[in-house]
């Protein structure tokens, strides 16, 4: 095997790849990417069993042929090359990159035990990758991060004609967002036909990731396998120009928002986002670890405050309530500067329950596209 390679080009493939390996493993090979050479291209794939990555680049093909070698130690190298064409070569045992006067040699890993790379699964649609990476974004704050519950770490994607619908929770909110996307004919679209919708549970934070590598990619194609109901299990791919990534997906599904979302009775208030987001991340500043920030809505403005004793803040802002003459609530202001951020729109809508009841957040101007529940918490009497 030997090939040459734009720095650029190489830093960008292993880079991308990279991000599949596992932080630790007990099987060094899972430590390795594989780089496959041949016919004016080189590939890098990664795998930690969970998530498997490939990446292909223009190469100049001398000999190809496979190598696999530790990935973070190639990483490293490409990292420091300087700029111009990279020659690599595998020598006997030892792969080596060389550019500029710059030598390095690797040690090679035991191909013959690195597990054989998924099958894609088969074309189920697409959707525009720059909306795809926003969307996934503004839901993906939502999932839980505690591993003995692995079904709240996921984000859900349903796929139901012409709409796809994110969502995810980790019990204490829900955020949900519909984007268009766009189903393949024949194939996978048959079996969703038949079904009427399609569900799959992913890792939240591995698809934010990949989300966001894709987000440039113009369309980022879907694909689907096994257990494309509501059950679980089987795998989902994500494509887009030469980059391609494999997730198994998690079983089970989230509970539904139906009813949680249903806020029959709620006060109604409309603020504008910015402004508020800008007045909780300062009154913030002196609320205590699990110290609230609470939010006292007005016909005409909304007062929020934070902390407690002598160590107090309070900020007003214009705001309307309709539905009641007063609301208080109050939230943990992480929890609530989450949702705030994730919307970046003009002004918000408010559906208000009341103190440690739930509240629902949703875009003023384009409502029931991008909505974030919260439970507000009690306050001491």
């Amino acid at each position: 095997m030997e090939f040459r390679v734009d720095r650029g080009d190489l830093v960008e493939a292993v880079g991308w790849a990279a991000r599949a390996l596992p932080a630790r493993t007990p099987v060094p090979v899972l430590g390795g990417l594989l780089l496959e050479a041949g016919d004016g291209r080189l590939s890098v794939s990664g795998s930690d069993l969970e998530t498997a990555a490939r990446i292909e680049t223009d190469a100049e093909v001398s000999r190809g042929g496979p190598v696999l070698v530790l990935g973070r130690r190639l990483l490293d190298i490409c990292k420091v090359l300087p700029d111009g064409p990279v020659r690599c070569a595998l020598e006997g045992s030892r792969f080596t990159v060389e550019a500029g006067g710059t030598r390095f040699g690797l040690s090679t890993l035991a191909r013959a035990e690195y597990p054989a790379p998924p099958v894609p699964p088969g074309a189920y649609g697409s959707v525009d990758a720059s909306a795809f990476a926003a969307a996934v974004g503004q839901v993906a704050v939502a999932a839980g991060r505690d591993d003995t519950l692995p079904a709240l770490t996921g984000l859900q994607v349903r796929l139901d004609g012409d709409e796809m619908t994110l969502s995810a929770s980790d019990r204490y909110r829900y955020a949900v967002r519909r984007l268009a996307w766009k189903a393949e004919a024949g194939g996978a679209e048959g079996e969703g036909a038949a079904r009427g919708v399609v569900e799959a549970l992913v890792p939240a934070r591995r698809l934010l990731e990949v989300a966001r590598s894709l987000a440039r990619c113009g369309v980022v194609r879907i694909g689907l396998d096994g257990g494309g109901g509501a059950g679980g299990g089987g795998s989902i791919g994500f494509e887009g120009g030469r980059m391609r990534t494999v997730l198994r997906r998690l079983d089970g599904r989230l509970p539904g928002y139906g009813k949680l979302f249903d806020m029959a009775g709620a006060a109604v208030a409309e603020v504008e986002c910015g402004a508020l987001t800008e007045a909780v991340r300062r009154v913030a500043v002196v609320a205590e670890a699990n110290g609230p920030v609470r939010l006292e809505f007005g016909p005409e403005s909304v007062l929020l405050r934070a902390g407690y004793g002598d160590d107090v803040a309070a900020q007003r802002l214009p705001a309307s309530l309709t539905g009641a003459e007063e609301v208080t609530v109050a939230f943990d202001p992480a929890f609530l500067l989450d949702a705030l951020t994730s919307f970046g729109v003009r002004a918000l809508r408010l559906e208000l329950l009341g103190t440690g009841q739930r509240a629902l957040l949703d875009d003023k101007d384009a409502p029931g596209v991008h909505r974030h529940l919260l439970m507000s918490v009690k306050q001491p009497s």
